[in-house]
Order: C-alpha cells, then structure tokens, then sequence
C-alpha cells in the first residue's frame, strides 16, 4: 500500500523532464522509496543512479519545485485523477511495455468499453486524408471502437471531431499536462471528448507546456493502450511513423491507408505498406486484425459492403472517362486508347494512378474495375 506521502513524492520525482520510468523503479528499490530519492544529495544520487552530477541536481530541482500536493488539488478539480502503476485503474497494457509513464494523469474516465484504436496522422491534412480519417473513425466508433489519437491539428483532430460528432467515447493522449489545451483551437473538441465519456491522458504534470520532446514520447502510450494502430496520412519522416514504429515494437497491427505516389502526405502510409502494414482500404479491415476475443459486442452491422474508394475518392473528370470506357468488362491499353482517343503514355499514367487509388486492377495486360 503506497502512502499519501510516498504518492506525492512520486508525483514531484515525475516532473523531471527526461525521467524514465525502469530508472525511478530501479532506485526506488535502491533507496528504499521516492520520499528518500527526493532526501538524498545530488552526489549520492549520481553516483547510485549512473547520471552526472549536473543532471541529479537538476532532477531534484525540478521534483522539489513542483508543489505536489497543489498539483493532486488541481487535477482533482479538473475531473482528473493521477494514477501510479501500482493503481488498479492503471491500464494493464501500458504495464506491459518496457517504459510505462511513471505517473499518470486521466481527465475524465477511462471507463469506456470495446476495442481500442489507435488513428493518426499528419497535421498538414489533404481533403482525401480528412475524408478518410472522418469516414473510418465515424465507422469504427459506431461499431463500438474508442479511437485513441493526440488531439493535434490535422487526422488527430478530424478523427476525434468525428466521434464526438456521433456522441462516442475517444481517448486523447496529449503532449502537454491535462491542465493544458494544445493547441488552443481544440478547446471546444477537449471538453467534448470529456462530455461523451472519453478521455484526456498525459504522462506529464498538469500544467506542462508543450515541447516538441514530449510528443514522440507520447505516441509510445497511444500504440499501447490500442490493440490495432491505423496511420492515415503523414510525410517519410513524420511523428506518425514514429507512432507505427513503436506499435510494431509493441507488436501490434498496423494499418495504413494507401494514396497517390504524388502525394507527400501519402509517402508515409505506402512506405508502411510496401515494408509489410496492412492497406486499410475499407472499415472491415480494421476490424479483420482486432483479437478476437476482443470484439465481442460490437455492432458490425453499420459497415459498408462495398470498398471505401465509393465514399472517398475524388475521380478527376478524365478518370471518370476512363470508368466509363472501361465499364464492368476487361479492356488492353490500346482498347483504352482508341476509345477516349489518346496516347499509350497519357493512357498508361492515368491508369496508374487509377490503379494506386485501388479504382482499377490490371491482370495479364488488361484492366478491369476494382469493386467500383
């Protein structure tokens, strides 16, 4: 049993920026507890916990300035609460990865049941990312999913806005304290998380500001609290693909909705693909990778039977033609050519954009529609 002062000892060791969690474990043994690692000089702690002298003494700068007991005062008014891992209520499977958040702060509750999914993206979203993100977080949710996603701008913002909108429960890893709302603009979005039984989650102090240190970590914590990772949209080298590699360290399922090679924002989700990620392609497929034992009560029922291009893709007018000249029969290339009146390059680039958009299929040099 933790006592009240050993809880708010731990809470000020928390506040240490660069805290890993087996670390404070390990010298909560050494020292016997939090309450005596927050007593000792920054020597000792040095010398015990393999760090400089410097960093010691700036982590017990930062746990003594914090003033817990304030912090506790503040979280409760909020709604919140701060959870330890010794907590019952403290999600088994962020336990079970290899650097849990040492501390935890909830605002709202954690309460809502069914499968968890994780939806991320980028923040510079394209119409076509923001049609996919809508569709498959609205989906999922009346299935009986909760999205979990960060509450940034762009798909995070799109798909928690979605749920919401149809008054389901979603969870929201942030990367700043829960007594913060970043960005700005998504004030109205937080309280409506919270007001449809959802949830705002943070491994930091609750008035923490952000840094652009805290939102990798973050992603750590929503891969793990979902059982399947879906990536929307985001560039090669984007904080969505740092969220897909940590859920294949977790070992979980990843999904990544396919786009144009044209598209920057696409690089990301057909890299995942091309090195193994499933292709999401309609709400079906998420469901498909979810445990089984875990999808007991849901309503799979609303999802569409047809392929997701019918809901999201935006045909330009002269692949529209092509559809048309192409009809519910196979046709070569040259069929294609002499119907619409065109050249073999033209023809050949347009199909092939048709064909990454999943619209058309092409087997032994002939094209036919492709659940269209």
């Amino acid at each position: 049993m933790i006592t009240d002062s050993e809880r708010l000892a731990r809470i000020k060791l928390n506040a240490f920026t660069y805290l890993r969690t087996d670390w404070a474990m390990r010298m909560i043994e050494v020292f016997g507890s939090a309450e005596m690692i927050l007593k000792t000089s920054a020597k000792d702690l040095a010398a015990q916990g393999g760090m400089s002298e410097d960093t010691a003494a700036n982590l017990l700068k930062e746990a003594h300035a914090l003033d817990a007991e304030k912090e506790a005062e503040l979280t409760n008014k909020a709604g919140g609460k701060i959870l330890l891992l010794e907590d019952y209520e403290y999600p088994q499977s962020l336990k079970d990865i290899k650097d849990p958040p040492f501390v935890l702060y909830v605002r709202g509750t954690l309460e809502a049941r069914g499968p968890k999914v994780a939806m991320v993206g980028t923040r510079l979203i394209t119409p076509y990312g923001r049609r996919c993100a809508k569709k498959f977080a609205t989906e999922i949710a009346q299935a009986g999913c909760v999205v979990v996603s960060g509450l940034a701008r762009g798909v995070d913002s799109v798909c928690q806005q979605a749920v919401v909108d149809i008054n389901k429960p979603t969870w929201a890893v942030v990367g700043t304290g829960i007594g913060r709302c970043y960005p700005a603009e998504n004030k109205a979005l937080a309280n409506a998380v919270l007001e449809n039984g959802g949830a705002i989650i943070s491994e930091l102090s609750f008035n923490k500001p952000p840094n652009a240190f805290h939102f990798p970590r973050r992603n750590r914590i929503i891969s793990a609290l979902s059982s399947v990772v879906v990536i929307i949209e985001g560039k090669v080298r984007s904080g969505a693909l740092i969220t897909a590699k940590l859920a294949a360290e977790q070992g979980k399922d990843i999904l990544a909705v396919p786009g144009s090679i044209e598209s920057e924002q696409s690089g990301g989700p057909n890299m995942l693909i091309k090195d193994g990620a499933h292709a999401l392609l309609e709400t079906r497929d998420i469901i498909d990778l979810i445990p089984f034992e875990e999808r007991f009560g849901l309503n799979e029922e609303v999802f569409e039977k047809d392929s997701v291009q019918k809901e999201i893709l935006d045909l330009t007018e002269t692949e529209k033609q092509f559809l048309e000249v192409i009809g519910p029969g196979e046709h070569t290339i040259d069929d294609i050519v002499e119907a619409l009146a065109t050249d073999v390059p033209s023809a050949a680039a347009v199909l092939f954009e048709m064909e990454i958009k999943g619209v058309l299929m092409c087997k032994d040099g002939k094209y036919s529609r492709n659940n269209f």
